[in-house]
């Protein structure tokens, strides 16, 4: 088993922790490590928000600020970064944080337990936005709230307390002697080690090329991006891995590519960054974007490994196949080039070899006129997950449907294209009697299964039902959903 001694930035100090296996959480090291015990459990899953903590790490010469859930999080993913938790907010003198007097005054923790991971939170908005004079909004706090869940449904206070950060005396980081210890970005243009000073040499990363000879030499070790899943495999199945190979060490697959004809999304790219770049395409995606789980989930798990994870109620995936996206998998021995949906073979089982990896996405960038719509149906609005989700893409000319994409989930073994529903519109004019006919073939097209989530026949009336919704939207319709009542 490879053991691994990891570095990173606390409390304006270089920590190093030894001996820390592949699979043991960050939650698990700042407990019983480092006894920083106000960074709580509380699903185990990265559901509740208890246990977030906020990662900073250099970028463009700054730091950028991302609140993570440690309970799933490898201790070896702060390796080379900084970290806060609720014990490093206050100052030296016992003055407490914007984030912390906030809650105090607006009386924002009630049974207390959840209020570490949402101080926390708060200190991301913080620097994110108060620190750069940006003022918090209450749609703002309640969409970066929402992968934090208080039992005792006190929500008010807590969205108080976000709008109040602002008018508190100002609390600073010094980013450039944190920088300086990262060894990222050295103040003054110096070398931290001729003046003494401990650091992290940039050398926590490789290229893409190392990446895959490393995959090849390691076939069985585990793959990991931001190990949103992996993690409550450790946490609820127990299991253990010998070797990780974490894609997000790769720079190269961090990035977001644009080009005349698509994007290309590295594996390694946050589900935020990803959204952000997809939204930035298409506007009308945002309300979708910000429904993928809670942002710690969003801030540390990657497209990527959505899309090579596969679950049949993943959200990526449907989206992915109406756009038309591809996926390039690569090895030692080359690259391949494939439709998304061509990439699974059966429930969690695809066509990767041993050796390769998901690359790359490759999503087509919006033609002139397109319909684009995705719809996720839940129990909750916030942090939950698919019962159902359906994305249309569709292409009108001259009121004849020219082109269709459908993608669906929750309704099969895998992520599915929804050929036949498409094979019905194609070529036909796009009335409600065309929608009825879509909307009767998506329903026979798929042999849903009953689950917690809901049942089969639920799943197979809701799947028609948003056909026709989608139908009312592009005649105009605006008040027949959630979001509408929002605004």
């Amino acid at each position: 088993m490879q053991l691994q001694t990891i570095r990173f930035v606390r409390r304006g100090q270089l920590v190093s922790v030894g001996n820390v296996t592949p699979s043991r959480t960050l939650l698990e090291v700042l407990r019983e490590d480092l006894a920083a015990c106000g960074t709580k459990e509380g699903c185990g899953e990265g559901d509740c928000g208890a246990c977030t903590v906020v990662v900073g790490e250099p970028e463009g010469g700054k730091l950028r600020y991302r609140a993570i859930n440690s309970c799933i999080a490898l201790a070896s993913s702060v390796d080379g970064k900084a970290l806060w938790t609720v014990e490093d907010l206050a100052a030296d003198d016992g003055t407490l944080h914007p984030a912390q007097e906030a809650m105090v005054q607006c009386h924002g923790s009630q049974c207390g337990f959840c209020t570490p991971g949402f101080v926390m939170s708060l200190f991301g908005m913080y620097q994110n936005h108060v620190a750069h004079g940006r003022p918090i909004t209450r749609e703002l706090a309640q969409e970066e709230l929402s992968g934090n869940l208080c039992r005792c449904t006190g929500y008010r206070p807590i969205l108080d307390a976000a709008q109040a950060m602002a008018s508190l005396p100002a609390a600073r980081i010094d980013e450039a002697e944190v920088l300086a210890l990262l060894g990222r970005h050295p103040r003054g243009g110096g070398d931290p080690k001729r003046s003494g000073k401990p650091w992290i040499p940039a050398s926590a990363g490789m290229t893409l090329a190392q990446l895959l000879a490393r995959r090849a030499a390691e076939p069985a070790a585990q793959v990991v991006a931001g190990t949103t899943d992996v993690g409550l495999w450790i946490t609820k199945q127990h299991m253990q891995f010998p070797q990780v190979l974490d894609v997000t060490r790769c720079e190269e697959l961090r990035r977001v590519e644009r080009y005349e004809n698509h994007l290309a999304i590295g594996a390694a790219v946050t589900l935020t960054a990803a959204f952000s770049a997809l939204v930035e395409d298409r506007p009308q995606l945002k309300t979708f974007a910000n429904r993928f789980a809670g942002l710690p989930v969003r801030n540390a798990g990657t497209l990527g490994g959505n899309v090579a994870n596969g679950s049949p109620i993943g959200d990526s995936m449907p989206l992915l196949i109406a756009l038309g996206a591809h996926v390039v998998l690569m090895s030692v021995h080359g690259h391949r080039d494939l439709p998304l949906e061509q990439f699974y073979t059966g429930y969690r089982e695809n066509i990767l070899a041993p050796d390769e990896i998901l690359a790359w996405i490759k999503v087509p960038r919006p033609r002139v006129g397109e319909l684009m719509r995705v719809y996720k149906i839940s129990k909750r609005f916030d942090d939950d997950i698919s019962a159902v989700c359906l994305a249309i893409s569709m292409h009108l000319e001259d009121g004849v449907v020219a082109g269709v994409r459908i993608g669906a989930g929750g309704v099969a073994a895998t992520p599915a294209r929804a050929v036949q529903a498409e094979a019905a519109l194609v070529g036909q004019p796009w009335n409600e009697a065309g929608a009825r006919r879509a909307a009767d073939a998506l329903r026979a097209e798929f042999k849903p299964i009953s689950d917690m989530r809901a049942s089969a026949a639920y799943r197979s009336e809701v799947l028609g039902n948003l056909m026709h919704r989608f139908w009312l939207e592009s005649q105009g319709a605006r008040d027949i959903n959630l979001e509408a009542l929002a605004t």
